[in-house]
C-alpha cells in the first residue's frame, strides 16, 4: 500500500516507517521537523509541510496516490501542555481536523492515529482496560481525545474506517542502531537516565519515593517502540469502512523508576547517582495496560518484556549517537 506517515522524522514514527518498508510498503513522510528529525528519514521519502495546510495536504495525498494515512505528528508534553495549551490545542486539534478534512476531499478514508493513556487520566483501578472511563486531567489527553471522539464521528458521517491506538510509556530503539530517541529538552525516563550513564547529566532525579508502590516510586508499561511499530502495521491491515478500532498498546507489566534505574546500571556497567526530589503534581501511583483486546482484535502481543532488553537497545542507540541525530 502508499502510505502517508505524518510525523514520521519523530521517535515513533520514524520506528512505524522503518517496519514499513520492511513489509514492503511504498512511503511518504509528511513532517513539519519542528520537533522530528530528517536524519530519522531514509531518503526520498521526505516531504516538509504543515498539516495546517490542507490543501498541500490533500495535493500530497493525491499526487502519491496515497491509500491509507499514518498519524504520528502531535506533541506529546504533559507538562508542556499544561504550560502552553494553545500550541496543543492548535497542532494536536486543529491540524489534525485540516488532515481529516485534506483526507475527505481527497477520497483517503483510513488512519491510523497515535493516541495515548492519557486519555484516562487518573484512572480507579490498574490493569486499565478499554472499558475505564476516559477522563484526561491535562490538555494532551483531552486533545487527543478530541480526535477519537472526530474519527468515530467521520466514521459515521463519511466512512472512514480508523484504528485509535493508546499507547502507555514508549522506549528502546530499533534493534540495529541506526534510528533511536532524540527529544530537545529529552523529558522520558530512560534517554534521561542513561544521558546520566554517558557523563552529560550529574545524577538522576527520582521524584517522590512514597507511592503506594512496592518501592515507594511510581509505576509504568514501559512499550518497545518496536512493538508499537507492529501493532500499527497490524491495525493498518485491519481497517473497515464505517468501523474503528480503540485498543490498548503496552506490556501489561509494571516497572518502577527505581527499578528502570537499577536496569540502566545493569546494562551500562556506570553507578548513575539517584537523587530524591518531591513528587510531581498529577503523576498516578501507577499506569500498566490490559493489552488484551490488542491481542483479540489485532493479534498482538508485546515482544519486549524485559525491561534490560528494552534498556539495551536504547543504550545502543546512545552510545553511538550521544547527541542524537547531531551526532
Amino acid at each position: 500500500m502508499n502510505v502517508l506517515v505524518v510525523g514520521g522524522a519523530g521517535y515513533i514514527g520514524s520506528h512505524a516507517v522503518a517496519r514499513l518498508i520492511d513489509a514492503g510498503h511504498q512511503i511518504v513522510v509528511l513532517d513539519n521537523l519542528s520537533r522530528g528529525h530528517a536524519a530519522a528519514v531514509p531518503d526520498g521519502m521526505l516531504v516538509r509541510g504543515n498539516l495546517n495546510d490542507t490543501d498541500f495536504v490533500e495535493k500530497t495525498l493525491r499526487e502519491n496516490d496515497i491509500d491509507v494515512v499514518m498519524h504520528f505528528a502531535a506533541f506529546a508534553e504533559v507538562g508542556e501542555s499544561v504550560k502552553d495549551p494553545a500550541s496543543y490545542y492548535q497542532n494536536n486539534v486543529v491540524a489534525a481536523l485540516s488532515l481529516l478534512e485534506a483526507m475527505r476531499r481527497a477520497d483517503v478514508k483510513k488512519i491510523v492515529f497515535s493516541s495515548t493513556t492519557a486519555t484516562y487520566g487518573q484512572p480507579d483501578k490498574v490493569p486499565i482496560a478499554e472499558t475505564t472511563p476516559q477522563n484526561p486531567i491535562n490538555p494532551y489527553g483531552f486533545t487527543k481525545l478530541v480526535i477519537e471522539r472526530a474519527l468515530a464521528d467521520y466514521a459515521n458521517a463519511y466512512g472512514f474506517a480508523y484504528a485509535a491506538l493508546r499507547y502507555f510509556n514508549a522506549a528502546g530503539a530499533h534493534p540495529d542502531g541506526h534510528i533511536g530517541e532524540h527529544h530537545e529538552p529529552e523529558s522520558h525516563l530512560i534517554p534521561i537516565v542513561l544521558q546520566v550513564a554517558l557523563g552529560q547529566r550529574e545524577s538522576i532525579t527520582i521524584f517522590g519515593d512514597d507511592y503506594p508502590t512496592p518501592d515507594g516510586t511510581c509505576i509504568r508499561d514501559y512499550i518497545h517502540v518496536e512493538d508499537l511499530a507492529e501493532a500499527h502495521l497490524r491495525a493498518m491491515d485491519r481497517l473497515q469502512p464505517g468501523q474503528g478500532i480503540c485498543v490498548n498498546l503496552g506490556t501489561g507489566k509494571g516497572i518502577s523508576v527505581r527499578e528502570i534505574v537499577e536496569a540502566c546500571r545493569s546494562v551500562t556497567g556506570h553507578e548513575i547517582p539517584v537523587v530524591m526530589g518531591d513528587r510531581r503534581a498529577g503523576d498516578p501511583a501507577e499506569l500498566v495496560a490490559d493489552a488484551t483486546l490488542a491481542n483479540e482484535l489485532l493479534d498482538w502481543k508485546a515482544q519486549y518484556t524485559d525491561v534490560k532488553e528494552v534498556v539495551q537497545t536504547a543504550w545502543r542507540w546512545h552510545q553511538s549517537h550521544p547527541r542524537g541525530y547531531s551526532s
